[in-house]
């Protein structure tokens, strides 16, 4: 039996094991899915604290039920463990592990092709390999082909498989979860295909098969910078507006009483998450290999980029309004989260805002009922403070950053001397009521 058959065939009779390398936003999930359907399913990261609450079934992800992770750990359908040596136990391997960017605005490759080493070092001849994580297309046969063939010795095609899967995680989201959203899978091969394939169809509902790895690559990044082009042009239409004293909601909500043609996107301080601020970038590097100079894209990332600074412009404007300035005044945030209803601040505009603010002299405080502290971009820390009558009196300016279902509006509104709402959550506003 060929190393294709006998993959398949474990899958088959259920006796694959997967081995899920990143155990944050979208690779906890994703072993929870597979265990929850019978697949036994080892966890691999680098952070012993992660790993130690897996393994006691103590949860960190506000979208996985509590007690399904309990079940799946004490069934030990999923274990979580530091010592990559045992990827040679696993059939599979799925890389969920950050990209971010550096200093300098590029990708920051250093956690696929640490985990791509990994693999290299210590899998066995039979594995099917699957990129989620968020890159730039040609990453699977470009980057991490060549690493895992020279760290293994082993041969793409006869070997092992390669695959790339973009994950489609939306956090909070009540809807769409793991196993119900559609999943694109590109391969470089037809058995890899055909193995991918198999191996999701048991933790995700439907795969949408493409041709090859890169255009799976181009589907993330298209999605995202979709959503990122639309977002950016209707915040500096919102910028706009308020200059000409008209009210942008008013707009969207007229606009989109068409049927055809129009769909709703909605201003705020910015735009946070880890793929929407990032992708551009990713699209970036490698559209310069080819001399292709993304213009439209590259104007919506620093659209976007700027936000915060004209948030802090808004805030200036509304104390300045009431004879206040920014310098010695009590700025308290209502959210830190990049959107409402998670425990999620990576890239959130709050945090940039609150590094302006600091800067300028401002005294910074906030409250987050799903953030309990945070660690800004310049390193400021905070610990959220209680939301009450005293705290919205004392400060001079209240700013509604996150549109948490948690936040009493009308409490809020009631108490609060001077607000900035970035949100819309105010919907009928007063003198003291300054809206983005």
């Amino acid at each position: 039996m060929n190393n294709t058959d006998n993959i398949l065939a474990k899958v088959k009779d259920n006796k694959e094991i997967v081995g899920i390398i990143g155990l944050g936003y979208v690779g906890l999930p994703l072993a929870v899915s597979f265990a929850e359907s019978g697949v036994t399913v080892i966890g691999f990261d680098k952070n012993q604290d992660k790993v130690d609450k897996i393994n006691h079934g103590t949860n960190y992800i506000e979208d996985i039920r509590d007690a399904v992770l309990r079940d799946v750990v004490d069934k030990i359908k999923l274990s979580a463990t530091t010592d990559f040596s045992r990827i040679n136990e696993c059939d599979a391997l799925l890389i969920c592990v950050p990209t971010p960017l550096d200093v300098f605005k590029k990708p920051d490759m250093s956690y696929i092709e640490s985990a791509c080493t990994e693999i290299g070092k210590h899998m066995k001849a039979g594995t099917f390999i699957s990129l989620e994580s968020t890159t730039y297309p040609t990453t699977t046969e470009s980057f991490m082909l060549p690493i895992i063939e020279k760290e293994s010795a082993l041969k793409h095609g006869d070997d092992f498989w390669l695959a790339y899967s973009p994950e489609r995680v939306d956090p909070g989201n009540k809807n769409f979860h793991t196993r119900n959203t559609p999943k694109v899978l590109g391969a470089m091969t037809p058995d890899g295909l055909k193995i991918g394939e198999a191996i999701y169809t048991k933790a995700i509902d439907s795969i949408h098969p493409v041709s090859s790895p890169r255009i799976a690559e181009m589907v993330k990044i298209l999605e995202n910078t979709y959503r990122l082009v639309n977002i950016s042009l209707i915040n500096e239409l919102a910028l706009l507006a308020g200059k000409m004293d008209i009210n942008i909601w008013e707009v969207i909500d007229a606009a989109k009483t068409k049927p055809f043609g129009f769909q709703a996107f909605y201003p705020g301080p910015g735009i946070g998450g880890h793929c929407i601020p990032l992708d551009p970038f990713y699209l970036e590097h490698i559209a310069k290999k080819y001399s292709f100079d993304l213009s439209l894209i590259h104007t919506a990332g620093h659209i976007n980029m700027r936000m915060p600074h004209y948030m802090y412009i808004k805030i200036s404007t509304a104390l300045n309004r009431h004879k206040k300035a920014v310098n010695g005044s009590k700025i308290f945030f209502l959210g830190v989260a990049y959107k409402p209803n998670i425990n999620d601040y990576r890239e959130s505009p709050a945090l940039d805002i609150m590094d302006t603010i600091i800067h300028k002299g401002g005294n910074v405080s906030y409250n987050d009922p799903h953030i309990s502290k945070v660690k800004t971009n310049e390193g400021n820390q905070f610990q959220s403070v209680e939301l009450n009558e005293m705290t919205l009196k004392e400060a001079d300016c209240v700013v509604l950053t996150t549109n948490h279902d948690a936040f009493d509006v009308d409490f809020i509104t009631k108490h609060a001397g001077l607000i900035v709402d970035m949100r819309n959550m105010i919907k009928e506003g007063n003198d003291n009521v300054y809206k983005l």
